[in-house]
């Protein structure tokens, strides 16, 4: 039995942004991400299977004021009423507009929620962009609250010059601050805010020049991270984000003024940059010589189905997406690599 984008919204309205744990709900996302794969008939058995360890989310108790939003940015306890905020900004105004408008000020804190504002906004506007309807309206609100009250910026913010690599070379000159015996255990929110106490990490966000071709800057930073995927061997959650994130700026770039696309892509790259700086105990791999897997497009989607895990779903989407537009083979190897070493996470 199939069902509709926003039937699956429903089924999945009781529920907040996080589980229990404090990890973020991957349900809409994971459902989108089948959708966009052309695996409708497998969402509905997905979501029944998913929303069973899900939480009901927080109620609106005290409205941000719009003249004093910025003293909010990043308290947890309002995550309710961050979500009422948006819900009332679109309500005002096309949701085209509220993305312009707000996407700029979030955008330093790509790293929010482990990158899952800006993925479960990207998400959203993907729904939107095909139909807008008020469930998928309500789950934009969700996403741009949840990054609004997981507001999370890393050391080092950009400068009038940069180092002017691309991301593919500018890897080479972060430094990796842990060896071969690091577990990086705890979420990836706590972990990250190590790179606090380590104020060498402040200039990586102006090694890359985002200035020139922005779909080719994209396609560098997820080429690269990647190879920085299949490249370790622990901490794979970590290492699936900053392929996810910085693909789904793809999502966002057309709705936004062309700099704050641009300044996006820059703190896209600080968050990919400050996992692997965190995580990384080896350089990324070098894909010259990867064949591409025997598997075709189909296969590799359904493999990421059967292992069911939220994240081998969204970073096979993910991956082939980027394939589409930058045929390296390292994205088929990494998509194919998912089911089995990230599996039903």
């Amino acid at each position: 039995m199939s069902i509709t984008i926003d039937e699956m919204l429903d089924l999945l309205s009781f529920a907040g942004t996080e589980r229990a744990n404090g990890n973020a709900n991957h349900g809409s996302m994971a459902a989108e991400a089948l959708f966009t794969l052309d695996r409708g008939e497998s969402v509905l058995p997905w979501v029944e299977k998913y929303k069973t360890g899900l939480i009901e989310g927080p109620e609106a108790a005290n409205p941000i004021p719009h003249s004093e939003w910025r003293e909010f940015l990043g308290d947890r306890s309002r995550l309710g009423d961050w979500i009422a905020f948006f819900d009332q900004e679109l309500a005002e105004k096309p949701w085209q507009e509220t993305l312009r408008e707000w996407v700029p000020p979030l955008a330093p804190a790509v790293m929010a929620a482990a990158t899952h504002g800006l993925l479960r906004t990207s998400h959203a506007i993907r729904n939107l962009s095909a139909l807008e309807t008020p469930q998928r309206l309500h789950e934009l609100a969700q996403g741009l609250g949840y990054w609004a009250a997981r507001y999370q910026v890393l050391p080092g913010s950009p400068s009038p010059t940069n180092g002017g690599f691309s991301p593919s070379s500018a890897i080479a000159q972060v430094d990796r601050l842990h060896g071969p015996e690091f577990e990086g255990s705890g979420s990836i929110q706590q972990q990250i805010m190590g790179l606090d106490e380590q104020p060498e990490f402040a200039p990586a966000i102006d090694l890359v020049d985002a200035g020139g071709d922005l779909s080719a800057f994209i396609s560098s930073l997820t080429e690269t991270f990647a190879g920085l995927y299949l490249a370790n061997q622990k901490n794979l959650i970590a290492f699936v984000h900053t392929v996810t994130a910085p693909s789904s700026l793809r999502t966002l770039a057309p709705y936004l003024a062309e700099a704050d696309a641009r300044l996006a892509a820059l703190y896209a790259w600080q968050a990919c940059a400050g996992i692997y700086s965190w995580y990384s105990v080896v350089p990324p791999l070098d894909t010259t010589d990867l064949e591409a897997p025997s598997e075709d497009r189909d296969n590799l989607i359904d493999r990421a189905v059967a292992a069911g895990g939220a994240h081998s779903i969204k970073f096979t989407e993910a991956c082939l997406k980027e394939y589409a537009i930058n045929p390296n083979p390292v994205y088929l190897v990494a998509a194919r690599d998912a089911p089995e070493r990230v599996g039903p996470i």
